[in-house]
């Protein structure tokens, strides 16, 4: 009779392990290694916050800005127009003909350019003012060996093969064929996907970047799925297989 009550206890235990424990080791294991990456969800809206974020970016030192001034008589304005080109320097200063000094610290470009219409307004009569970067910069995020923001200093025009190698070339996870580039133009926000390994891209208007363009590249699937386990993953699999094998001698006994 007391064998058989042993028997009759051990055989509940095994019930209860398994019903428990195992269902309860499925759970935990599949919690961990099904998880998502949040910004793979909204990078389009991280690009987008980027790229108008440096639109509205005020102007930095070392920045070098393309000035003009424009009036009625162009006689007038050519005293002004002498050195078209200022770098901003480490105070924020710019040396500024006839003017003097003038300060364009935390100021964008459009309210550096109406100080400046009002100043000159003493010289010249309702005053034009254009006022562009001639060197920018650009945005790399995504599947990049080393991301960042690019300054292209001589202002040239540059494409975007040129500034993916200044981030130090796609990884082995990036999408060729599916990199998202957002473009701030005048305020208005736009994104456009580009595929790599077609030659044709070059021909389309966004070979070539611009002031303040965010470029984004797409993990592949193989990023995707390595990335929906989390970096406990190993542990929690090879304390899985622990309790697997302790399970497996309790029911062997």
């Amino acid at each position: 009779m007391q064998t058989y009550n042993e028997n009759y206890l051990l055989a509940l235990m095994k019930k209860y392990l398994l019903s428990v424990y195992l269902p309860l080791l499925l759970v935990v294991v599949s919690c961990k290694t099904n998880q998502d990456i949040d910004y793979m969800k909204n990078i389009e809206d991280v690009a987008i916050k980027t790229s108008i974020r440096e639109y509205s970016s005020t102007i930095q030192p070392s920045d070098q800005l393309v000035i003009a001034v424009l009036a009625k008589d162009n006689e007038v304005a050519k005293p002004f127009n002498q050195y078209p080109t200022y770098i901003v320097d480490s105070k924020g200063n710019i040396d500024f003909t006839i003017l003097g000094t003038l300060n364009t610290t935390n100021k964008t470009l459009d309210q550096f350019k109406e100080e400046l219409k009002e100043k000159l307004r003493k010289y010249i009569k309702d005053p034009g003012v254009n006022i562009t970067t001639a060197n920018y910069k650009v945005t790399v995020l995504g599947e990049v060996n080393r991301t960042g923001t690019f300054p292209i200093q001589d202002g040239q025009p540059t494409t975007i093969l040129n500034v993916i190698g200044l981030a130090g070339d796609l990884t082995i996870y990036g999408q060729r064929k599916n990199v998202l580039l957002i473009r701030n133009v005048d305020g208005e926000t736009t994104k456009h996907y580009i595929d790599l390994t077609d030659a044709e891209f070059i021909n389309s208007p966004y070979y070539y970047v611009r002031q303040n363009d965010v470029i984004y590249v797409s993990p592949n699937k193989a990023r995707k799925s390595g990335s929906s386990y989390g970096p406990q993953a190993g542990i929690w699999i090879s304390v899985a297989s622990i309790l697997i094998g302790v399970l497996a001698l309790i029911f062997r006994n």
